[in-house]
């Protein structure tokens, strides 16, 4: 059973523009915090893309203290990612659960999920304020034809969904969980497990080009390693397609 992680506040608010701009704003608040709201009014993913929050949904960020290196910072997000795998797989046991490169969490082969990192720079102890922002589509997900990836929430999946409380509760127990594994190896292990179309046809876009090829492993720095006719191709960021 999932219990609140020890040492960390949490605050729960009614409506906020962004939890993790509510996290900035709270730079030097006794942390590991926990932020959530029943309502984001400016919810934002990754490249600045807006993320819909409504109510019936879980916005939440962790404002934590970290000593790492910024790309050891960065893959943090695959931890965030088993987290959301985690959550999916509590409320709802039966569904199929994936991970999707750089750090999605699918259920069912939709996207449930959103997840944003964000270093807002040394604080005391010189430690980075780091914002690990998860947003879970719980009773609601946008137009599909809206979308850039199929849309779900797990009250669509499994027929009820969890309060808000509740689905905190399971995220940051997990998170807490995959927060303490230092080996980025075994977290590594633990997302390919889960990970969709390892070893099959994928595409990655890139600003300037599209690739195409065998989607082959994710390395020790958290890059995508993509099989093409050319040879292999390391991939640090872009965005993932599965072709029909």
């Amino acid at each position: 059973m999932a219990q609140w992680p020890a040492g960390y506040d949490r605050l729960i608010l009614d409506q906020t523009d962004s939890t993790n701009e509510e996290a900035r704003r709270r730079i030097g608040a006794p942390a590991p915090l926990w932020i959530a709201a029943r309502m984001q009014t400016a919810g934002r993913g990754r490249q600045g893309r807006a993320w819909a929050a409504p109510r019936g949904n879980l916005s939440a960020t962790l404002l934590t203290g970290r000593d790492e290196t910024p790309a050891d910072l960065a893959r943090l997000s695959f931890h965030a990612s088993l987290a959301v795998v985690d959550l999916f797989a509590h409320f709802a046991p039966g569904a199929e659960i994936a991970t999707k490169w750089p750090n999605d969490a699918l259920l069912n082969g939709k996207k449930a999920a959103g997840i944003l990192l964000e270093n807002f720079g040394a604080g005391a102890g010189h430690k980075a304020n780091l914002a690990i922002g998860i947003g879970i589509n719980l009773a609601h997900h946008p137009d599909p034809a809206q979308s850039r990836w199929p849309p779900t929430s797990l009250l669509a999946e499994t027929g009820t969904a969890p309060g808000l409380e509740e689905a905190l509760l399971v995220l940051a127990d997990s998170l807490d969980h995959w927060l303490g594994i230092a080996d980025f190896a075994a977290v590594r292990a633990a997302w390919l497990a889960r990970a969709s179309h390892l070893g099959q046809r994928i595409e990655a876009r890139l600003p300037e080009r599209t690739l195409t090829g065998i989607f082959e492993d994710v390395d020790a720095e958290g890059a995508l390693v993509l099989r093409t006719f050319a040879g292999p191709q390391r991939i640090a960021a872009a965005d993932i397609h599965f072709p029909e």
